[in-house]
């Protein structure tokens, strides 16, 4: 666990404000998990969640919000964009990588 280290992910101000909004009273997940799975032909698929802190996730202060990782998954999260859509047909988190 290591606080000290720059964030792979970003976090935009609408999605920040809905993460703090579905932390508040979580006691037994009180941490953002961002993660990836899978890998093979069809590439990785991001992962958003709530859990608890492991022995080997990285830590990270992001907009107020504490965000757990594992050491392994920074590598495919490096300069990812998180951001909260809400739309008339459906809402949900997003995944982006900025343009350079």
């Amino acid at each position: 666990m290591d606080s000290a280290n720059r964030s792979p992910i970003q976090l935009t101000a609408s999605a920040a404000e809905v993460v703090k909004q579905l932390l508040q009273g979580n006691t037994e997940a009180p941490y953002l998990r961002v993660g990836v799975k899978g890998g093979g032909c069809s590439g990785v698929a991001y992962m958003l969640g709530f859990d608890a802190l492991m022995e080997d996730d990285d830590l990270f202060d992001i907009s107020g919000i504490p965000v757990i990782m594992k050491k392994a998954h920074g590598m495919y999260l490096m300069g990812m964009e998180i951001d909260y859509q809400q739309g008339s047909d459906a809402a949900g988190f997003v995944f982006r990588q900025p343009a350079s």
